[in-house]
């Protein structure tokens, strides 16, 4: 979206206008369009997205099925949007983005509210902030966290990106915190992201990343979940004005540690059988994105 000044001056200009047409009309209008000022940049950006699965950190948000056990299929569509608002060339800005989600019991759509500083440092672009993670129907998965950020770009190697997440709430996504009542602290995990991009062919560039969850020690050493690695490999196509198509193979490892009951538990007296699912399972996802 662009806002422009441009209003005002032409209504400065307009008596001028007029009376140059009857005179000159070629030069008239070709000096006024010379003269006319550049539209402003607008401090806000915005965007929107359809994809067919939403994974955060390798891991499925679409989980809740019928009687409440996993869902299996592989996609699961996810509605997703949100913007920055950038204060002048300060480096400051605030964000929102938000996606439906179905992970929580009476919770539809994941909002995150973020703000941080932009600036340079020699080759690299930094980046620190804080975000927050808020679940408005079920505020168990609230989480907050601190960023850094460090990003290297070389038109013939392509943009390097080192990420650093540190949890800063006892509540984490509700493995643990206060608001879970597990009396265990999320407090302290951590999450690191290397992501990669370069144009391949003109329109399409190249997009993978590799994470680590370091799950706080109170979420290790009291549960069965296991700190994982997370991965993210694709290609996304460019059609101009700000519409993109991107195709990705997303998921992680661990998966044992993750499963989630599918169906229901068959005892056989000597034996037990129960459908599983794992959040962690690889996907292949597309995803429709437009900003405005």
């Amino acid at each position: 979206m662009q806002r422009s000044i441009r209003a005002a001056s032409s209504a400065l200009a307009l008596p001028t206008l007029i009376a140059a047409a009857f005179a000159l009309p070629g030069a008239a209008f070709a000096q006024a369009a010379g003269d006319a000022p550049a539209p402003a940049a607008s401090p806000v950006t915005a965007n929107i997205a359809l994809t067919t699965n939403y994974k955060f950190r390798g891991q499925d948000q679409d989980m809740l099925g019928r009687n409440d056990y996993a869902k299996t299929r592989g996609v699961k569509p996810a509605i997703q949007g949100g913007f920055d608002y950038a204060f002048g060339d300060s480096g400051f800005y605030v964000g929102n983005w938000n996606s439906s989600v179905n992970w929580l019991q009476g919770n539809s759509v994941e909002v995150d509210l973020y703000g941080g500083y932009k600036f340079k440092a020699g080759p690299l672009d930094m980046d620190v902030g804080a975000l927050t993670y808020i679940y408005p129907g079920n505020s168990v998965g609230n989480t907050t966290e601190l960023y850094g950020a460090a990003t290297y770009a070389n038109e013939s190697l392509g943009s390097f990106t080192l990420k650093y997440s540190h949890t800063v709430s006892k509540d984490y996504f509700g493995f643990a915190g206060n608001k879970l009542g597990s009396g265990l602290k999320g407090t302290n995990t951590g999450y690191l992201n290397l992501s990669y991009s370069k144009e391949i062919l003109p329109k399409v560039t190249l997009k993978a990343a590799v994470g680590y969850t370091a799950l706080s020690s109170d979420i290790r050493r009291n549960t069965a979940y296991k700190s994982y690695v997370d991965y993210n490999v694709g290609a996304s196509y460019d059609f101009g004005g700000g519409l993109t198509l991107a195709g990705s193979v997303q998921g992680a490892n661990q998966k044992n540690a993750y499963n989630a009951a599918a169906g229901p538990l068959y005892d056989f007296g000597f034996y037990t059988v129960q459908q599983v699912y794992s959040p962690n399972k690889p996907r292949f996802i597309l995803t429709l994105a437009k900003t405005l």
